[in-house]
């Protein structure tokens, strides 16, 4: 990794000690939920899109900032949902170089995720990577440091939302079925849901909208077809919804 030593002294200069940020990018599409990951030049495993704060930067805009750098993924909504600080938790990765390596030093990782559809995102390996792909989450490849940690550490929290934050927005087609946002809550969840229930509890939460129209196709009888109510969606990301999962 020639090119991180020539990197190294740059970002001494320019970096925040310390301090670094890696996004878990959920992707959805037809109930698969998958993750963007990296492979840096000349590794073995893979890697979440991270990098560094710089000395005068605001935390959550070098969250977006990176995730561009690193994967082309742009306009994407992040949610911070922890940092992750336990010792060596890094610096293994790095253990072939001189301990004056940037990299080496011991970082606190601030961690984003972010749901988006994956059809709608581009990866782009960036300078330093050769690979940047959409990995099933079910059949992740052997991870760097703890990523992996990381990852199950952000489904996690993004399960504890889906009790108090709307889900959906960034997953689904501008009109969807019933059934389509069930799927992807039980994805995310991981289990299945009643129906009933599942139906009487969202429309309960007031962020959809009826539309006058069924989707077209299939044996069965058209189901109707949904949109979400963008203002009471955003109260609701703001405020939060009080029935649980």
């Amino acid at each position: 990794m020639q090119y991180l030593i020539e990197r190294s002294k740059e970002a001494w200069a320019k970096f925040l000690p310390h301090i670094s940020i890696d996004s878990v990018v959920f992707g959805f599409h037809e109930g698969e939920i998958k993750v963007l990951l990296l492979k840096m030049k000349d590794a073995t495993k893979w890697q979440l899109p991270g990098g560094y704060l710089l000395k005068e930067e605001d935390l959550d805009a070098a969250a977006y900032r990176v995730l561009k750098e690193r994967s082309g993924a742009d306009k994407v909504f992040l949610h911070q949902f922890g940092v992750m600080g336990a010792p060596n938790r890094s610096q293994g990765f790095f253990e072939d170089h001189e301990d004056g390596l940037w990299n080496k030093q011991r970082f606190l990782t601030v961690g984003y995720y972010a749901l988006v559809d994956n059809t709608e995102i581009k990866a782009v390996p960036d300078d330093i990577s050769d690979f940047c792909e959409w990995k099933q989450l079910n059949e992740l490849p052997e991870m760097a440091m703890d990523h992996g940690e990381i990852i199950d550490k952000a489904l996690e929290a993004l399960r504890l939302h889906l009790n108090y934050k709307p889900i959906g927005y960034n997953l689904l087609p501008s009109a969807f079925t019933m059934p389509e946002l069930q799927k992807l809550y039980e994805t995310i969840l991981n289990k299945k849901l009643n129906r009933g229930n599942f139906y009487r509890k969202m429309t309960s939460f007031n962020i959809l909208k009826k539309l006058d129209e069924t989707r077209r196709g299939g044996a069965h009888k058209a189901p109707n077809l949904y949109e979400f109510d963008v203002d009471k969606y955003n109260a609701a990301l703001k405020d939060g919804l009080q029935p649980l999962w």
